[in-house]
């Protein structure tokens, strides 16, 4: 692949829930940026990671996973924002599960791609490939198609994509690659942001992100995804650790319950958990308060919404 000298530019991360775009993101970065869990549809926000070198500097939006029901304003405004991430792109990282049988992606490229007027150029990522052992994959496709295709055969000949890389996000496999594919796409150029920030997001933003990364693997069911978390108040303290107030808003009585716990256990075990990552992504001490409260209906309400960050700007506040 062809190198330019001092290229800058946007790459969209698209996929459905749960196939490891936060992953590959943090893996790029090579720093903890999107809070990854094993349940579908945590990230609600474009994430901006820039992962920059002396020569280039890639800006990734990683979006929220492509979803086809939209139960709640909160997920229409979600795909929105899947939709302005790939409208700002040089080009799109698709990333699909290697360890399930192949699928089509028409329906991801579709929705989550939206309307360019020249095709954006598309490499599909094949991850979680530590998860498949070898020989595995062509049987696999035998099975379904009666041919005996190699997975990376299977994309390359049914989807419209330029390229299949197959990756392991997890264990940083393959990553490398997908970088160099990117640089041979984006445009020559300057940096578009300071070499040494990793992100356009606040500090704020990602303690927030972290309370609610501990909630989905903390709590089961519906009562993460019933769960937004604000910043109310921080403080830097140079004499003494830092304060950090923060609240969960959950919809009804019986969710604001079950995040306490009884006796606050399970509140109290969610905020040293919460504090434990706070620190080591801010990599120095603080004190952390949570309080629950009941706002009924949020993820209905857009005036609420957008307060919270989700018309796909990125809020300092």
């Amino acid at each position: 692949l062809t190198r330019k000298n001092d290229s800058a530019g946007f790459v969209a991360v698209v996929g459905k829930p749960n196939v490891g775009k936060s992953t590959l993101s943090n893996q790029m970065v090579g720093q903890k940026l999107s809070i990854v869990t094993d349940k579908p549809q945590t990230t609600r926000h474009r994430i901006l990671g820039i992962c920059s070198s002396t020569d280039y500097q890639i800006i990734l939006y990683d979006t929220p996973g492509v979803i086809e029901k939209k139960m709640h304003k909160l997920d229409s405004m979600m795909m929105k924002n899947v939709h302005s991430a790939t409208t700002d792109a040089d080009c799109a990282l698709i990333i699909v599960d290697a360890s399930k049988p192949p699928q089509k992606i028409d329906e991801v490229l579709e929705k989550g791609m939206g309307t360019h007027e020249e095709k954006l150029p598309t490499l599909l990522v094949l991850n979680k490939k530590d998860l498949i052992k070898p020989g595995e994959i062509a049987k696999k496709i035998e099975l379904e198609t009666s041919i005996s295709f190699s997975f990376v055969q299977w994309y390359e000949k049914f989807t419209d994509v330029d390229e299949v890389i197959p990756v392991s996000a997890k264990y940083g496999h393959g990553v490398e690659d997908v970088k160099e594919w990117i640089l041979s796409k984006i445009p020559n150029g300057p940096a578009y942001y300071p070499k040494d920030i990793v992100s356009e997001h606040p500090e704020r933003f990602f303690v927030a992100e972290i309370v609610r990364e501990k909630i989905f693997q903390q709590f089961r069911n519906e009562v993460p995804y019933a769960c937004q978390v604000n910043v109310v108040n921080y403080k830097e303290r140079p004499t003494a650790k830092d304060f950090i107030q923060v609240e969960i808003l959950v919809e009804r009585n019986s969710q604001k319950i079950i995040i306490i716990g009884r006796d606050g256990k399970a509140l109290k075990s969610l905020a040293t958990a919460a504090r434990l990552g706070i620190e080591d992504f801010l990599q120095k001490k603080v004190y952390l308060e949570i309080e629950v409260k009941v706002r009924e209906n949020w993820r209905q309400n857009e005036g609420l919404l957008k307060n919270y960050g989700y018309g796909g700007e990125i809020r300092v506040i």
